[in-house]
């Protein structure tokens, strides 16, 4: 009896030394979703940081009416939107958003099966950014 749980337990330890070891795409991703205080706190943090981009997915007339500055616009709705995403440097900073959170929410499986490492979510959209009191362009 004993040596069975012992020859179990070796199981199992050699299972999870395997599991650690092994690394996925996935598993070195980070793609969450913030608050628009914690988005414009990152946003000011990498303002001169050539790997940093906010990324608008409303629609051209959307993003026209007004964006958080220096966005960059990709239509949620256009038909190649994923090809659009791929691309992008999936090694870079992406801060996303649309008009109110549901869009970006929809696009975050996208970003993650296409491998981007670091993604960030404006929760509640451009409408919680105003509502937070910080400005848009355009």
């Amino acid at each position: 009896m004993k040596f069975r749980n012992l020859a179990l337990l070796l199981v199992v330890l050699s299972a999870i030394a395997i599991a650690g070891c092994t690394t996925s795409q996935h598993s070195q991703q980070k793609i969450v979703r913030i608050s628009a205080d914690e988005a414009y706190r990152l946003i000011e943090t990498h303002k001169s940081d050539p790997n940093f981009v906010v990324l608008d997915i409303r629609t051209p007339q959307e993003y026209n009416a007004g964006h958080i500055e220096n966005a960059i616009n990709i239509n949620f709705y256009d038909p190649a939107f994923k090809q659009k995403l791929n691309k992008l440097d999936k090694d870079r900073i992406y801060v996303v958003y649309c008009r109110t959170g549901h869009r970006s929410d929809l696009a975050m499986p996208v970003f993650r099966g296409l491998g981007f490492r670091e993604v960030y979510e404006i929760n509640g959209g451009i409408v919680a950014w105003v509502k937070a009191g910080y400005g848009v362009v355009g």
